[in-house]
C-alpha cells in the first residue's frame, strides 16, 4: 500500500536550510529529509530527539552489573577454588573481563536497538524517495496527508528558497 509524498531536491546545503526554515515558519510537518553526509541543523529542525544514549548508558550499566555478578557468583559462591591460598573474591581479576564483555554488550544490544527502531532487517526492500540523495543532493520529503499544505504552495515556497525541483510520489 502507497502512501503520496511530496518530495522536494535542492542542490546545496545552505538552500535546504532555507527550505527547512521557511516550512518551519508555515508549520509544515517534514516527514524525512535525506543528506548526502550527517547534518545536526537537519535533524534538529525534524524535531526529532533520541534516546538512544541513555539506551547504551542503560546497557552498559546493567551488563556491568549482571558480568559482575555472574563473576562473583562461580568464582566466590558456586565453584571456589584454591589457587595457592589467594583469596577466592579477587575483584581485581575480574575488572578487564568486566570492561570487555560490558563494551560488547552495549554494542549488541545498540545494534539490536538501532535495528528494531529504524525498522531495519534482513529482506527488507529498501525505499528511497529519490536516487540523487545517495549521490550530492538533498531531499525533502513530506507526507501529502499529515503536511497539511497544498502541493502548490508548497512548491512555490520551496522553489523560492532554491529547490531544483518539487514533485509528488507514491512510496
Amino acid at each position: 500500500m502507497s502512501k503520496p509524498y511530496f518530495v522536494s531536491v535542492f542542490d546545496e546545503e545552505q538552500k535546504l536550510l532555507a527550505g527547512i526554515k521557511a516550512v518551519k515558519e508555515k508549520n509544515v510537518k517534514i516527514d524525512e529529509i535525506y543528506t548526502p553526509y550527517p547534518m545536526p541543523e537537519a535533524i534538529e529542525a525534524m524535531g526529532k530527539k533520541s534516546h538512544f544514549t541513555f539506551a547504551a548508558f542503560l546497557y552498559g550499566f546493567l551488563a556491568m552489573v549482571g558480568i559482575l555478578a555472574f563473576l562473583y557468583y562461580t568464582s566466590v559462591i558456586d565453584w571456589p577454588i584454591n589457587y595457592g591460598g589467594k583469596p577466592t573474591s579477587a575483584f581485581p581479576s575480574f575488572i578487564i573481563i568486566t570492561l570487555v564483555l560490558t563494551i560488547a554488550s552495549i554494542t549488541i544490544l545498540s545494534l539490536f536497538t538501532f535495528s528494531i527502531r529504524a525498522r531495519i532487517y534482513p529482506g527488507k526492500k529498501y525505499i528511497l524517495p529519490d536516487l540523487r540523495a545517495t549521490d550530492d543532493k538533498f531531499v525533502m520529503v513530506f507526507d501529502a496527508a499529515a503536511s497539511g499544505v497544498i502541493f502548490e504552495d508548497l512548491n512555490r515556497l520551496l522553489k523560492d528558497c532554491g529547490a531544483e525541483e518539487v514533485y509528488k510520489k507514491e512510496l
